[in-house]
């Protein structure tokens, strides 16, 4: 019977079950099917409803990486496999882990980088934290092929043989498909820190003219620290018609479905999870080409890309929209549920486990 242990840097929050949630629930489920016995830890936030059939812990007193290690020395128990998932790589929590007992452990990495890359000395550290404690780690994954080359430029081109690329997932079938055009009407869904661009997105509205401020309806589904420097904003720049902010709701999947495009202005992504969500809905997206958009992302075919912090292009693109110069004619949520499922992501983890 193997032991498995899931150490993940990641908030439960019972307003918004999301991919990550939908996919920790069904890889319990898959892995608990094969006869293994799976412990879970995660950083903060509280255990609902969702969760009800996975043995948790919450580390609100400590980092989640000092609660598991704490559990450790505790309950003396030993894993044969322990998986991290937001945690930092490298550093030398591996080192502790690998020395209780020797677990295989597996590190995935879905930890966006900067828009120019980190500084130099962030760098350096990165490359030294590499050497020291990179040989802890018995496999790299990557949630796109973006976060695989950053691996390996971060903390080494040697880890290349035991890295590799696990796409993130969803569960295709929960979300509902667009039928109608919704013209005008705009969804956000995200985080609401500065590398997430909204702020941009606010400026691109505020320069349209006013025939076309007039078309546009935007909700923004999300919290985070810069919520209410961007509600002044929208009120300063007598947009408030223009911008509803709906805090985060667990419903989106039955939401999407109302929308024209999603607009994603980051500045900063791995392999976004709401543009799966959104595409499954057969809604398009206008997002950047930063982290993994582009490997699924295709300009004119399922969305369009503009360049990170361009408020002019993306004004340009939200007018030429509104216009009809620009048109998505065919349904955008086959690439998903081809390429980016649930099912395809929980058995490739899985198989890590040599289930």
């Amino acid at each position: 019977m193997k032991q498995v242990a899931v150490v993940c840097n990641y908030k439960l929050n019972p307003s918004r079950i999301g991919g990550m949630d939908r996919f920790f629930v069904a890889y319990d489920r898959k892995c608990k099917a094969h006869g293994c016995v799976v412990k879970w830890f995660f950083s903060s936030g509280k255990r609902f409803s969702f969760y009800k059939d996975l043995d948790i812990e919450i580390c609100r007193d400590s980092s989640v990486e000092n609660c598991f290690l704490k559990f450790q020395r505790k309950e003396k128990r030993e894993f044969d496999f322990v998986v991290t998932h937001f945690v930092e790589l490298c550093t030398s929590f591996f080192r502790m882990v690998k020395n209780n007992g020797q677990p295989y452990v597996i590190s995935v990495d879905h930890n966006p980088r900067p828009l120019n890359g980190f500084p130099l000395n962030k760098r350096m550290k990165n490359k030294l934290k590499g050497r020291l404690n990179s040989k802890y780690i018995d496999r790299f994954i990557g949630v796109s092929k973006y976060t695989r080359n950053h691996i390996l430029n971060d903390y080494g081109h040697g880890l290349r043989s035991k890295t590799e690329v696990i796409y993130n997932g969803i569960d295709t079938d929960v979300y509902k498909k667009r039928a109608e055009e919704n013209f005008g009407k705009f969804i956000v869904a995200s985080h609401l820190r500065p590398s997430k661009g909204i702020q941009d997105l606010i400026h691109a509205v505020a320069i349209l003219p006013t025939e076309f401020k007039n078309l546009i309806e935007i909700d923004i589904f999300g919290e985070g620290p810069m919520e209410e420097e961007l509600k002044e904003m929208v009120k300063n720049r007598n947009l408030i018609e223009h911008f509803n902010f709906k805090g985060s709701s667990p419903d989106l999947p039955d939401l999407f479905q109302h929308y024209f495009y999603m607009l994603q202005p980051t500045y900063m992504e791995c392999f976004s999870l709401s543009i799966l969500e959104s595409l499954a809905s057969n809604v398009p997206v206008i997002t950047t080409p930063v982290g993994g958009n582009t490997e699924v992302i295709v300009a004119g075919q399922n969305g369009f890309i503009f360049e990170a912090g361009n408020v002019l292009e993306l004004s340009n693109i939200i007018e030429e929209i509104l216009l009809k110069k620009r048109t998505i004619s065919k349904p955008v949520h086959k690439v998903v549920e081809e390429n980016y499922y649930l099912n395809k992501m929980v058995g490739d983890h899985a198989a890590l486990l040599n289930l």
